[in-house]
């Protein structure tokens, strides 16, 4: 039977050693960061106002931040300066950023950080692609694709094989119904070109915000799968450069006391339990 970690409701558990962190000293350790990435699942509430509260969080140490989302293409920054500035409503705002086309989920789970950042003057980054790109390198390869087509972004860096793996256990691994049976198999290079596209994307987005002569503290809200273990979107970053990353998790559930765990995220947030 695998031991867990079980902190208590409220705490953030350290994967490394299985200690709790002091809620006020994390804060202003990750607030010291260049980008502070905090893993979500896309249709969890409770995640998303986890999120809110780590950015608040954030906003108490520093004038200078910005929130990067995982998604709004690069195409509709201009309507998230608009909605910072007070120049859209909301319904003005979700129907010209074509919330429902570019996302889909329930817009009331991130309402509450866009209204964050718009009462607090927070600059909303938008770090995706267009999604046709992501599936264009999937299926032709990075190479195949014009460079006037690339959505200002450069190529990525190869995956490791250890984010391979990480891709192939997340998605189902040697299931007796799956095609691909290997995380080496050439079968799945189709899907690692694809999550590394987006990857890329976040991290070159993030980057180019970091180029700026005051560059902010760039809190990413991304997908959890784009950052465990200092795979996908961190790795991008490292590439280009960037390196003061500091990676946060939530979590409802104990952690389990073994290797698996250790380097998935700076700290663990544990929630309440799953309502829903």
């Amino acid at each position: 039977m695998t031991n867990h970690w079980n902190p208590p409701v409220a705490t953030w558990l350290d994967p490394e050693t299985g200690n709790l962190l002091d809620h006020p000293k994390l804060m202003q350790e990750a607030s010291q960061s260049d980008v502070l990435l905090l893993g979500e699942t896309h249709d969890r509430y409770d995640i998303h106002r986890w999120q809110l509260h780590v950015c608040a969080a954030m906003r108490a140490y520093r004038n200078d931040i910005a929130v990067g989302f995982e998604m709004f293409p690069r195409r509709v920054q201009p309507v998230l300066d608009d909605w910072v500035a007070g120049k859209l409503d909301q319904d003005a705002f979700l129907e010209t950023v074509e919330w429902s086309k570019v996302w889909g989920f329930a817009p009331e789970l991130y309402l509450p950080i866009f209204h964050f950042c718009r009462e607090f003057a927070v600059p909303m980054l938008a770090l995706n692609c267009y999604r046709e790109l992501v599936t264009r390198v999937g299926k032709e390869g990075w190479d195949a694709i014009p460079v006037d087509e690339r959505d200002g972004l450069t190529p990525s860096a190869g995956a490791t094989s250890a984010y391979r793996q990480y891709l192939f256990d997340i998605t189902g691994g040697g299931s007796p119904s799956r095609k691909v049976q290997s995380a080496d198999a050439p079968e799945f290079d189709r899907f690692v070109r694809a999550q590394q596209t987006w990857d890329r994307a976040f991290a070159c987005n993030i980057a180019n915000a970091q180029k700026t002569e005051n560059p902010p503290l760039v809190v990413g809200i991304i997908g959890r799968g784009h950052l465990e273990y200092g795979h996908g979107t961190p790795f991008q970053l490292q590439d280009l450069g960037i390196d003061k990353v500091t990676t946060l998790l939530p979590s409802d559930e104990p952690q389990p006391i073994n290797q698996d765990i250790i380097g998935i995220a700076r700290a663990i947030f544990r929630l309440q339990p799953d309502q829903s």
